[in-house]
């Protein structure tokens, strides 16, 4: 048995775009670059976020869910 190192597929790092709207009680949507397609992952932050609004994966909080933070204008 082989342990996989999963960090080459990790979101973490990656610029995505909201597709969602983030709510300031709950999650939203992001699209993220990963693995040489688009994948969408529930997304969260400590404040609302726009749709359309480019942001920063931060960290990984499961296999679908990852906390981001709006780059800059």
């Amino acid at each position: 048995m082989s342990v996989t190192d999963d960090s080459a597929q990790s979101p973490v790092g990656a610029v995505g775009r909201i597709t969602v709207p983030i709510p300031p009680d709950g999650p939203g949507e992001v699209l993220v670059a990963v693995r040489g397609g688009s994948e969408a992952y529930a997304a969260w932050c400590d404040r609302p976020i726009a749709t359309n609004v480019r942001v920063l994966v931060t960290d990984r909080v499961s296999a679908r869910s990852v906390m981001v933070e709006p780059l800059p204008d």
